[in-house]
């Protein structure tokens, strides 16, 4: 015990205690019978004091907020995977269409884990049209709060305001989850009436800014954050699409807006209902994914991707910049699957299967595989063949793609590329294996001239050439870039390109080319691709080529050509389309008098990994996933021989 003077308060131990009053009496207390009350409490804090603070620990640890992040990434366990109308039918899509493809999804690929059917973009517009979009005289849907409705003519179901809702019921009732596209912003045609906002008093006109519209659709104007009504609007725009049951967002043109993807993050998180949200088209640098995180479901990494080599060869590049910053809940998007029938009504080509080869196929699903990329396929499903369905419903790949741990770019050596992987159930190592070896298509180094890199900011943004093609056969004209990620803008321009010759000067223009590409479309002589002036640095001019980076143009020489002259520039157009996150004017320009492409590489190529780069030591058991086959075991490593463009994907045990 303790004994307590109270005018000294010291302490001293004893079995009772004496404590003096005001006139220093001394008052014995014994407090022997406590003795046994309070070891017993003592006894009972000491038991029950660990129990709370283990059980709080616990709680503590199943918080979403602490430990598994927001409660959004709950929303998409492991990388969605689904059908999006974009590549096949582009802004054309009708019910009758999602329904087929829904259709065919519920019968064939839900059993392997796809399960979102997403309507893409202008589901709003009665009139729009393949190949581009109506912008001269579109006919959107609007209810009376500002809100893009379903065009009645393509979506009859949505009639008497009943919106997607009877879509939506269809695509649930095959045990699917309903997407659909939509632009971020406000409709122009809402500001245009001065719509009221539903749940307060602003209307269209007090939240919207001209500034930083979408610079290759109009529909939208942008909504400035913190404006009375601004939170409103996109709060009645999902609560609108949670009453028609909605279970993904694709918004576009959201890349980089910051103040416009938390409104929309407060939106959904406001509506009542688990709406995974992807954004697009990309733009953003790994240095934000923190951000992202916090905010979105999937995050698209690089500009549409379409069916050609360049296209795919290039995602290597752009998938490394972006491996390792996903967790659960939250990926990096390669972009859509260009596979099986596409191009039906889209955007860009005719109606065809892909335009990738087989072994880039592999090559194609192998690389999202490895790398956990959301998996949505743009082709026709009901269009498939039995090797696109084969490709799509391999349960071993889709197993990577779904469950695996720790991706990353294992080496690049030259254009053979080694990713890997980890199983967390068992262990083991996913490894794929890539020959992405090509013909080089420009060698510069056998250029008789080249540019620096030409950009916006350049003086004159061109370069003026004048050169000695005494001898030559032949000119091959090459624009090339320097852009990563593809959000750059390419088109540039040859002016008045001229040869001299001794009895005179001869337009190139006047000549024919013996084959020319470009980076989209086909070069045009004396006018843009659109029809409009070439236009260099503000000044207009009537002769010349126009293209897009990268581009090659060849001609056959006429006999006695000594000279060649012209102006390489930037033109107008690339200047026009500045405006998405990322987005920079540029093209580098060389000249050649021999073809410009290097030497063919072989058909195949023995790629190999060895076990140590994985971390492994000793002999392992190597499982082919593509075909199933068991290849037996190895020790210390193993090599495969890779068909040019093609892959393999595998598991070591």
């Amino acid at each position: 015990m303790y004994i307590f003077t109270r005018e000294s308060t010291r302490v001293s131990k004893y079995y009772g205690f004496n404590m003096k009053t005001k006139k220093h009496d001394l008052i014995q207390i014994s407090i022997l019978p406590y003795i046994n009350s309070v070891l017993r409490v003592i006894l009972m804090i000491s038991i029950l004091t660990p129990i709370v603070f283990l059980t709080n620990c616990q709680t503590k640890k199943n918080t979403p907020s602490e430990a598994a992040g927001p409660t959004f990434r709950s929303w998409a366990p492991t990388p969605p995977m689904g059908w999006n109308s974009w590549d096949c039918y582009g802004p054309t899509i009708v019910e009758a269409e999602v329904k087929a493809n829904a259709d065919y999804m519920a019968e064939h690929l839900k059993q392997f884990g796809w399960q979102y059917v997403v309507v893409d973009i202008r589901w709003y517009v009665e009139n729009d049209k393949a190949g581009g979009y109506n912008e001269d005289n579109p006919i959107l849907a609007l209810d009376e709060y500002g809100r893009l409705t379903p065009a009645l003519n393509r979506f009859p179901s949505a009639a008497n305001g009943h919106g997607f809702k009877p879509l939506g019921d269809y695509i649930h009732s095959k045990g699917l989850k309903f997407g659909i596209h939509m632009m971020r912003g406000v409709p122009v045609i809402a500001v245009k009436k001065n719509t009221p906002i539903l749940g307060c008093t602003a209307k269209a006109q007090d939240i919207y800014s001209t500034e930083n519209q979408c610079i290759w659709l109009k529909d939208m104007y942008t909504i400035v954050a913190g404006k009375p009504g601004a939170q409103e609007y996109y709060n009645s725009v999902f609560q609108l699409f949670a009453s028609w049951g909605l279970d993904f967002i694709k918004v576009d043109d959201l890349s980089g807006r910051t103040a416009e993807i938390e409104m929309v993050r407060k939106a959904i998180d406001n509506c009542g209902r688990p709406i995974v949200i992807s954004i697009s088209p990309g733009g953003d640098s790994p240095e934000t994914a923190d951000f992202l995180k916090n905010n979105v479901n999937m995050w698209r990494t690089s500009n549409d991707f379409w069916d050609n080599w360049p296209a795919l060869k290039n995602q290597f590049r752009i998938l490394d910049s972006w491996a390792g910053p996903g967790v659960k809940g939250c990926y990096p998007d390669g972009d859509m699957l260009p596979l099986g029938k596409i191009g039906l009504r889209a955007e860009r080509g005719v109606p065809r299967m892909t335009g990738f080869t087989k072994d880039e196929q592999y090559s194609l699903m192998s690389l999202f595989a490895i790398f956990g990329s959301p998996l949505m396929f743009g082709g026709d499903l009901p269009s498939n063949d039995e090797f696109t369905l084969g490709l799509i419903t391999n349960k071993d790949v889709l197993e990577v793609n779904q469950h695996s741990l720790n991706r990353k770019q294992l080496f690049r050596e030259n254009d053979f590329i080694v990713w890997t992987a980890d199983d967390p159930k068992t262990g083991d190592k996913f490894v794929s294996l890539f020959n992405a070896s090509d013909q080089q298509p420009v060698v510069e180094s056998k250029a008789i001239w080249k540019s620096e890199l030409i950009t916006q900011e350049t003086p004159g943004q061109s370069v003026d050439i004048d050169l000695d093609i005494a001898g030559a056969r032949k000119l091959f004209l090459v624009a090339t870039y320097d852009d990563l990620l593809g959000y750059g803008k390419h088109n540039c321009d040859w002016i008045e390109p001229v040869l001299t010759r001794k009895d005179g000067k001869l337009k190139l223009t006047d000549q024919k080319w013996v084959k020319a590409s470009a980076g989209r479309g086909e070069p045009v002589v004396n006018k843009t691709a659109g029809g409009g002036k070439l236009t260099v640095n503000g000044k207009e001019y009537n002769n010349g080529i126009s293209t897009v980076a990268s581009s090659i143009i060849e001609y056959d020489l006429p006999e006695g050509c000594t000279r060649f002259k012209t102006k390489a520039g930037i033109d107008k157009d690339a200047l026009l389309q500045l405006g998405q996150i990322g987005s920079r004017a540029s093209a580098r320009f060389m000249i050649f008098v021999e073809d410009p492409a290097g030497p063919m590489p072989a058909d195949t190529a023995s790629v190999s990994v060895k076990f140590d780069q994985l971390g492994l030591t000793g002999t392992h058991s190597v499982k082919d996933l593509w075909s199933g086959e068991k290849l037996g075991q190895f020790t210390d490593g193993f090599t495969r021989t890779i068909n040019r463009h093609g892959a393999g994907l595998y598991r070591i045990h």
